[in-house]
């Protein structure tokens, strides 16, 4: 499954500081149906994401029946992405560990 969407970035100020980007309701309701097929545990759905010029392998996150896409430092410097921007993110769902 691939799914490509835009949205807004947010910052968490949890006891590890993080940047995600939640994906939209639609979306987020076709990942809930492919779930127990792809999770390794957590609920967490594996992916390899593409933002602008980079790529990398991530899991995206269960959050308030959505699901949000966390956002590595490198990648966040890499193509200058702050806090509010708005991005768009490519997500291609694997079975398991897959980096790039």
């Amino acid at each position: 499954m691939t799914i490509e969407f835009s949205g807004e970035v947010w910052f968490w100020k949890g006891p590890a500081l993080f940047y995600f980007v939640t994906v939209p309701e639609k979306e987020s309701r076709e990942l809930q149906q492919i779930l127990t097929a792809v999770t390794y545990g957590w609920g967490m759905i594996p992916v390899n994401v593409r933002v602008g010029e980079m790529e990398w392998y991530t899991a995206l996150w269960p959050k308030d029946g959505r699901w949000i896409l966390p956002l590595k430092d490198a990648v966040r410097r890499a193509e200058k992405i702050d806090e509010g921007d708005v991005l768009t993110a490519k997500l291609e769902v694997t079975k398991g560990r897959n980096s790039r």
